[in-house]
């Protein structure tokens, strides 16, 4: 099994956008998905980046594959991918494949007026994979997203006169339209967030995952008494700050697992968590599965 932290390399670093198409010949048709063995998966790489993706096909079946789940893309059909989420993909059909990746870091376009939706975006409490079901259920929506990916990779690629502008407007459409086609309420605005409160205290969170975060000094990052601090964050992100420290600390220990050499008791303590027992309860709470039945999901591909 390999596995690999691909890196993005943005066509205009001020974007915070990669996008691209690709174009693949044909292949024997595999057996189905959902059949798929490890031997026929095998030299498909997982892979995995901090930007979301978001993938169109074009031409061709594209098979998309997640921890989670398996995707079967037609033409005009979209997938998203959240960050930082393992994922591989492979073409299904005997005809060609034609596809536009698009990878943004969507923190780049979180102002003010988009602040109030950080928490569902920034996946603490749904990945952003759940929101394939909109691309299923309403064709609508899925042509409005194909749409606009394409004007995306066209803008990108042409450099227009203007062309950041546009692109900025087209990312900005794309999360729109997922929030006006979210019929499921994931992606419910909340209380306001305030930038300059939150993005510092994320990102402590985030360079400290395998230290001791103390909320006495978080708060004192926020410039808020502890008391405070505990009411303003869970009001929030819609969660206690424990609780976002704990899923941010598993996620971290799911990528530890395929991409390490490392066991589990050096994992746990990777990502702060001294106590294994505590560890086990918070990877089967937030996974469903101890780390050794994770891992050999992930390594067999199959449901």
């Amino acid at each position: 099994m390999e596995i690999y932290k691909e890196p993005i390399h943005y066509q205009n670093p001020v974007l915070c956008i990669k996008v691209w198409k690709f174009e693949q010949p044909g292949r024997p048709r595999p057996k189905p998905a959902v059949a798929a063995t490890q031997e026929q998966l095998q030299n498909v790489r997982w892979h995995y980046h901090k930007e979301v993706e978001f993938i169109l096909v074009q031409k061709g079946i594209h098979e998309i594959h997640t921890p989670n789940r398996p995707y079967l893309l037609h033409p005009g059909d979209v997938v998203v991918i959240g960050s930082s989420q393992l994922h591989r993909g492979r073409p299904y059909s005997e005809e060609g494949l034609v596809y536009i990746v698009l990878h943004v870091d969507l923190e780049a376009y979180f102002d003010p007026a988009m602040m109030r939706y950080y928490r569902h975006f920034s996946e603490v409490h749904h990945p952003l994979e759940d929101l394939n079901y909109m691309f299923r259920e309403n064709e609508n929506v899925r042509r409005e997203l194909g749409r606009i990916i394409e004007r995306i990779h066209d803008e990108i690629m042409g450099k227009s006169t203007g062309y950041e502008i546009a692109a900025s407007m087209h990312i900005k459409h794309l999360l729109l339209t997922l929030l006006r086609g979210d019929t499921r309420g994931l992606l419910q605005a909340h209380d306001l967030v305030d930038p300059g409160v939150m993005k510092p205290i994320l990102e402590h969170v985030d360079n400290h995952l395998s230290e001791k975060i103390d909320m006495e000094r978080v708060s004192h990052l926020a410039g808020m008494s502890y008391f405070y601090f505990s009411k303003y964050f869970k009001k929030a992100m819609g969660s206690s700050f424990t609780d976002y420290v704990n899923r941010k600390r598993i996620a971290k220990a799911e990528r530890l697992l395929v991409t390490s050499s490392q066991n589990v008791t050096e994992i746990a303590r990777a990502v702060g968590i001294e106590n294994m027992a505590h560890f086990y309860e918070l990877f089967k709470r937030f996974n469903g599965c101890t780390p050794k039945q994770y891992l050999r999901k992930i390594d067999s591909g199959v449901e």
